[in-house]
């Protein structure tokens, strides 16, 4: 009976000195995983270019409008943001 005691006190320190080693060892590369986070450096974005622009001011327009018109219940049953989209689009670039 003593070396069964003996053994099981054995084997429960034995997983909880694991269990810290893990823990310790999870932590040591979490510090460490961070300042290489913090010093790669970010990409400079690429200028946009004429056209891109002139989409997104359409894309804007357009996006109140249909929120203008959906708040106003005016927005046909089935139209959805892409369609409302595509013909607000080829409105606003045909000058209209």
């Amino acid at each position: 009976m003593p070396n069964r005691l003996l053994a099981a006190a054995l084997g429960a320190g034995l997983i909880a000195a694991s269990l810290a080693v893990t823990t310790a060892g999870a932590a040591a590369q979490s510090t460490q995983a961070a300042p290489a986070a913090t010093t790669t450096t970010a990409k400079a974005k690429k200028p946009q270019s004429a056209a891109m622009q002139a989409m997104h001011e359409r894309q804007k327009k357009c996006g109140a409008e249909w929120k203008a018109a959906k708040a106003a219940g005016k927005i046909e049953k089935g139209t959805t943001w892409p369609k409302f989209w595509s013909a607000c689009n080829k409105r606003l670039k045909a000058g209209g």
